[in-house]
């Protein structure tokens, strides 16, 4: 059924950079180690992780929109910034690649790990690979600024630039969530059930904010969206997803008004900060993993399974409940923290 959404989303210039819809598939392992099945919870998973490009990831959403304007506006660079072992970085380095544009990554070293797994590994080896040039810059260096004032050099040689920032996410790059929505929601038609949370991280807010946007534009509201943060604490990624869902329905047309309290953040998962281990993590990859055959990466799905296998523990849904957790990919990172998940 063509909606609102769909009609809002179409104005929008959009590079395929999926194959299709992501599969969504019944987690009935872990539902009988979880003892979920006599519950009759449902756990299921969107497999955004299930994707060919450039090894797969959420951040391919958000830039089908980023790219197809870039390509709309003839531009021949992409600039990006993120952490030394960003799955954005790789992504955008990968898509690049397939559209024959340039990429340059300016990556900071904003985790405290410096050994030569995280340093060459992971989504760093892939970076070059894919052909990106990379500057990588000191903790709490200015990675954005650095970024636009390289774009500036390159224009003034007659290049066409684009800076993306952190992550993607920008309002129009939440649009690739906000269509993810209205995926989701097509798959609840076909497997004759209904979802009552959807479960991701929380990093740049771009994967959260989407999906909020998109379900507050179907009717479904907001709250049905429950993230982890990985990032922040809970208050500062709450600003940071309210207003970002906020400016991405702007951008759909919609005036909606929301609180705080329409925006579910959790912030139990964080640890002692981004890309910082946690025990609780660890043992969740391991889960998913021994139970279902399938990786999730260190940094962000890990924390977030980990936080929704402590709200299933807790019994914090009801019987009858069907829960999606999106599996966000970055599974190259599983390489780069080598010594934390064999030790």
């Amino acid at each position: 059924m063509y909606t609102p959404l769909d009609q809002a989303l179409s104005a929008f210039a959009r590079t395929e950079l999926l194959q299709g819809p992501t599969p969504i598939q019944r987690a009935e392992r872990l539902e009988r180690l979880l003892g979920l099945d006599t519950q009759k919870i449902g756990l299921y998973l969107k497999r955004d992780d299930h994707m060919s490009l450039g090894g797969g990831g959420n951040k391919l959403r958000k830039l089908e929109f980023h790219l197809g304007a870039a390509q709309q506006a003839g531009v021949d660079t992409v600039i990006t910034v993120g952490g030394l072992q960003s799955n954005h970085a790789r992504l955008t380095a990968a898509a690049c690649a397939s559209r024959g544009m340039a990429c340059e990554l300016i990556l900071t070293r904003s985790v405290p790990k410096a050994d030569v797994d995280y340093e060459l590994n992971g989504n760093v080896l892939l970076d070059q690979l894919f052909g990106a040039q990379l500057q990588v810059l000191a903790a709490g260096t200015d990675a954005l600024a650095n970024a636009e004032a390289r774009a500036a050099h390159l224009r003034d040689s007659g290049h066409r630039v684009l800076v993306i920032p952190m992550g993607g996410s920008t309002p129009l790059g939440s649009l690739g969530y906000a269509r993810c929505a209205a995926e989701i929601a097509g798959q609840e038609s076909e497997l004759g059930l209904t979802f009552d949370q959807i479960v991701v991280p929380n990093g740049s807010a771009g994967t959260h904010a989407g999906l909020a946007a998109g379900f507050q534009l179907l009717e479904r509201g907001t709250s049905i969206v429950k993230s982890y943060s990985v990032l922040s604490d809970r208050h500062l990624s709450a600003i940071r997803t309210l207003n970002l869902t906020l400016d991405t329905l702007a951008l759909l047309g919609s005036q909606a008004r929301l609180t705080d309290a329409d925006i579910v953040i959790d912030g139990s998962q964080l640890g002692q900060g981004y890309g910082l281990p946690t025990h609780a993590m660890q043992d969740a990859v391991r889960l998913m993993a021994r139970a279902e055959g399938l990786l999730i990466d260190p940094v962000y799905s890990g924390k977030a399974f980990a936080g929704l296998l402590a709200d299933l523990r807790q019994g914090r849904f009801r019987p009858g409940d069907n829960v999606l957790f999106v599996m966000t990919g970055g599974t190259p990172g599983l390489y780069a923290y080598r010594e934390t998940l064999q030790a």
